[in-house]
């Protein structure tokens, strides 16, 4: 959503899991099928949803349509328009779905389109249960994945300094002149993180929903390493997925840890092909973990979270913590050292 933003010159708001201290929740709509159903949408100005123009809603992918409709009606019973549109990777939706989504839409006297790069359908043997149940058992049978292989991995910490008033992400907003803000933030930690990588093989890690700044510091930082360093993106999760090491599977490893996020309520995360698995090329040389400070917690650093176990699958880990936006709440200083 952010980046459909950035092409758009749009100004930006993603729902969220994250029950913010003092954020006035503007609407709520639930994803039937998701692990963590609930979400809120949390903007600093309420009337940022207002305006007669086109609203753009941005998913991964449309698998029945449910969630669109369902933040369409929650939208639209404080902010009516008369046009809705629904970007998203992959549209699998049925044609029942499908009507189904627009007629709700039609129901509050607006319209929907939806665009996707892709669409497709999805078809399930009548035996994928008794088929997926035999493969989930074969993995458990597995060993796991080793767990603090290097326990004396380099730990290192980063603090930027941060703009006041600068949102972290669009929790609750981004707009085209905090686009323009950013982009020297990120520059600036990653000449920062120049000093802390070392490796060839780099990952930038960000947190749940927590990806854009992320994202936007491995773009930096892959044109400040040298020539022949890659830079990979990746995120944690809450949804918990079958990982099988084989070169045809996508999901390859998986790592689960205990939440460390103090707003967005507790459980076990996960984060995916980060371990390398049976195969050493794909191993990380420096994971890079980046998050804001409501995730700067104990629960961070204990034993079996996520710094430690990262530190059993890479080289060096360097965290790099930025404040957490709250409207109303300005935040900035810089610190540079261990964690």
């Amino acid at each position: 959503g952010h980046l459909v933003a950035d092409v758009l010159g749009a100004p930006y708001l993603h729902s969220t899991r994250r029950a913010v201290p003092g954020g006035l929740v503007t609407a709520a709509f639930t994803e039937p099928h998701s692990h963590a159903p609930g979400h809120l949408l949390l903007p600093a100005h309420p009337d940022m949803l207002g305006g007669g123009g086109p609203l753009v809603l941005v998913d991964d992918e449309l698998s029945t349509g449910t969630t669109a409709a369902n933040t369409i009606e929650a939208v639209h019973a404080r902010y009516p328009r008369h046009r809705y549109v629904v970007a998203s990777l992959m549209d699998v939706r049925s044609l029942a779905d499908s009507e189904s989504m627009a007629a709700r839409v039609a129901a509050l006297g607006a319209h929907v389109e939806v665009v996707s790069l892709a669409r497709g359908a999805v078809e399930l043997p009548d035996d994928m249960l008794s088929r997926s149940a035999r493969l989930v058992a074969a993995q458990a049978r597995r060993a796991p994945a080793p767990h603090a292989r290097h326990p004396n991995a380099r730990l290192s910490g980063l603090r930027p300094a941060w703009p006041a008033g600068l949102p972290d992400g669009g929790r609750h907003g981004f707009t085209p002149v905090h686009r323009f803000s950013l982009e020297a933030v990120v520059a600036d930690i990653a000449a920062g993180l120049t000093t802390m990588v070392r490796g060839r093989r780099v990952l930038v890690l960000g947190c749940e929903e927590f990806m854009y700044v992320p994202l936007r510091v491995a773009q930096a930082l892959q044109r400040c390493l040298a020539r022949g360093s890659e830079v990979h993106y990746a995120s944690t999760a809450r949804s918990p997925v079958l990982a099988v090491d084989d070169s045809t599977y996508p999901i390859r490893t998986r790592l689960a840890f205990p939440a460390h996020d103090r707003d967005a309520g507790s459980g076990w995360r996960f984060v995916y092909n980060v371990a390398p698995g049976n195969d050493p090329a794909r191993r990380f040389d420096d994971v890079v973990c980046v998050l804001d400070d409501a995730m700067n917690t104990p629960a961070l650093r204990a034993a079996g979270g996520l710094l430690d176990i990262l530190r059993g699958v890479c080289d060096r880990v360097s965290v790099v913590v930025v404040p957490s936006y709250r409207p109303g709440r300005d935040a900035a200083g810089a610190q540079t050292g261990s964690c």
